[in-house]
């Protein structure tokens, strides 16, 4: 059974940059997609980015230029470096893996854009 765990979330001031990093117990090369979602306080999850098997990556509108999807193969993670971060970028972040039909969540990281 595979897991997946985040890290890296933490309280930055607006501008500054975090690296997410998301850990799988299983292979990521195997999965179809790996994405990072967020969910702000009383907002719904939104998709974040994506990136495919094949490495197609897609980003949310408001993130393009700031956040850049990857995967570490040798360490068996998916990470989502953010560069100038601002308040409204506050959420908890969730990792999500697709293998075929099946999904799996990671229990999501934190993080807190604030002066």
């Amino acid at each position: 059974q595979v897991q997946l765990v985040e890290s890296g979330g933490g309280l930055v001031q607006p501008g500054e940059s975090l690296r997410l990093s998301c850990a799988a117990s299983g292979s990521i090369f195997s999965a179809d997609v790996m994405g990072w979602y967020r969910q702000a306080p009383e907002k719904e999850r939104e998709l974040v980015a994506l990136i495919t098997h094949g490495g197609i990556t897609n980003y949310k509108n408001s993130v393009k230029g700031r956040f850049t999807i990857s995967r570490d193969y040798a360490r068996n993670a998916v990470n989502l470096q953010m560069i100038n971060l601002q308040p409204e970028d506050t959420a908890v972040y969730y990792c999500k893996g697709k293998w075929g039909t099946r999904e799996l969540w990671g229990q999501g990281t934190l993080v807190t854009v604030s002066s």
